[in-house]
């Protein structure tokens, strides 16, 4: 009550149906993946503007009703079947990126010290050159590399799909590196043919 009046919200009547605020829940089926919100088969609720304004218009979802629940089941069944594909999809890659290897160059000093690193943007950059799009925060780096060396990088292409990308740090002024790993929590793979060298600019 304020100033003797009732404000909490009422549907309001227009042209014999009823309009919700745009702030009321809507339950909605989902019938895509939709990031950070669910997959085919899942009950949600949204706001209400968010449903008819996105996920409705892109038939990302369809209401709640009686009629759409009997639905849920066979939506179930795509998302086992779009996942199975993902799973496959992201073993082929993870196959590919295992055969590969590749040499980034840094500038050494006296001693073997190093000027620059080797940071995952880099690796993701240097997949890239190979024809691999892959998201930098998919490369599993504790901290960015600053010595020379082999490395087994590991590259997670799906929550169940972790491939390892080998990589060697090299410097034009130091002998090549030991055929010793460096420690980069991933299991060892057989080793192919090793890309020409990418050089890194001096950081």
């Amino acid at each position: 009550m304020v100033g003797g009046l009732d404000i909490r919200a009422r549907p309001c009547q227009h042209q014999g149906s009823t309009i919700f605020p745009a702030f009321m829940p809507t339950q909605l089926i989902l019938t895509k993946n939709v990031k950070n919100l669910g997959a085919e088969g899942d009950q949600v609720s949204v706001a209400d503007g968010y449903a008819r304004n996105f996920l409705l218009p892109r038939q990302m979802a369809i209401a709640a009703t009686p009629g759409a629940m009997r639905r849920i089941e066979a939506l179930k069944l795509l998302r086992a079947e779009r996942e199975r594909k993902e799973i496959e999809e992201a073993q082929e890659l993870g196959k590919k990126i295992g055969k590969l290897s590749s040499t980034v160059e840094l500038k050494a000093g006296e001693g073997g010290k190093v000027f620059g690193s080797v940071s995952a943007a880099d690796i993701a950059a240097a997949l890239a050159e190979r024809g691999f799009q892959v998201d930098r925060r998919s490369v599993h780096l504790e901290e960015p590399i600053k010595k020379l060396g082999n490395f087994e990088i590991p590259i997670r292409l799906h929550p169940q799909v972790t491939a390892v990308f080998k990589l060697t740090v090299a410097s034009p002024d130091a002998p090549a590196p030991a055929a010793e790993e460096s420690a980069a929590r991933a299991p060892k793979a057989k080793s192919e043919k090793a890309h020409p060298v990418r050089k890194k600019k001096k950081a």
